[in-house]
């Protein structure tokens, strides 16, 4: 939470008995867990960890009436949360409602059912091209992906059980659906529990699905911090740079982006910096030249 919107927040506290109730809750929850703010404090989002360490968001939405009228709750899990409220209550005891929800309440096979869920989504979004990946949920139980030649599925995992052959819904030109059905009804007993999704998927369906979109992944490429560029120039074209290329010969800094045995020479940025306020990506040449600028940088050589 931005300590001026903090503030903002302060300010309203003193104009009305509703934003002075809020802002109050809102310090008994923990400002450090609030992550956005509605402009007149009728719209909170929280986060809150679950046993594995996973970040959920919890949407409140409060009435002018509040708390005499209950907020509305809404989380990415994929089951109904029913929130206990009366006049007396606070935003804590939703919060607190909402991880008991997470932690205790959910009998504790049921929990480690739903984290095996979570876990088989979010295998399936880093290892297939999924439509309108910006929308997947952690709360909705279905994937819609790419097939190919204009054709997509869509698989609904089973919470209880989403290790075991999904549900599948064919969608695209005729010919191509029809081929398709009969293929996974062919092959539906080749699936293998305890394989990974991916590989039981071609399997079933005799072919190679398409991968996360490569224009998606160079989306992510991250822009050098002293360059702006996201690829140096290579061969000819970096030598013009007028830069040594000893810079690499003397280069001992950690790298966090690119091969174990050291950073690239070339191309993406190969260097992270480890301070978390920080976290911003460089060409270890950018970033080894900008430091010998400096008059009061040291360089310690390894003999």
């Amino acid at each position: 939470m931005e300590v001026n919107q903090q503030a903002r927040c302060r300010e309203l506290a003193k104009s009305s008995s509703f934003y002075s109730t809020v802002y109050s809750e809102i310090e008994e929850v923990g400002w450090e867990h609030l992550v956005r703010v509605g402009g007149d404090l009728n719209f909170l989002i929280f986060r809150v960890l679950d046993t594995k360490g996973r970040v959920h968001v919890l949407e409140i939405e409060l009435d002018k009436a509040y708390p005499k009228v209950p907020p509305m709750v809404s989380a990415d899990v994929p089951y109904i949360f029913n929130l206990e409220w009366s006049v007396n209550s606070r935003l804590k005891n939703l919060v607190q409602q909402f991880e008991e929800n997470l932690r205790v309440l959910l009998p504790i096979q049921h929990l480690e059912k739903l984290q095996g869920f979570w876990s088989t989504l979010e295998e399936i979004d880093r290892s297939l091209q999924i439509v309108d990946s910006k929308h997947a949920s952690r709360a909705i139980v279905s994937r819609q992906i790419q097939v190919g030649n204009d054709c997509f599925m869509i698989l609904s995992i089973n919470i209880n059980d989403p290790r075991s052959l999904p549900e599948c819904r064919f969608m695209g030109s005729s010919n191509v659906v029809n081929s398709l059905r009969k293929t996974w009804k062919r092959n539906a007993d080749r699936w293998v529990r305890d394989d990974a999704f991916l590989e039981n998927l071609e399997r079933l369906l005799n072919t190679q699905l398409p991968r996360p979109a490569d224009e998606e992944k160079n989306n992510h490429l991250d822009e050098c911090g002293i360059c702006y560029a996201q690829c140096l120039p290579i061969g000819s074209a970096l030598h013009a740079l007028d830069v040594s290329e000893q810079l690499f010969a003397d280069l001992t800094l950690k790298c966090h982006v690119g091969d174990k045995d050291g950073p690239k020479t070339g191309n993406a940025t190969d260097y992270t910096c480890e301070n978390n306020s920080c976290s911003k990506a460089f060409h270890s040449m950018c970033l080894v030249d900008w430091l010998r600028s400096i008059t009061t940088t040291r360089q310690y050589v390894e003999l």
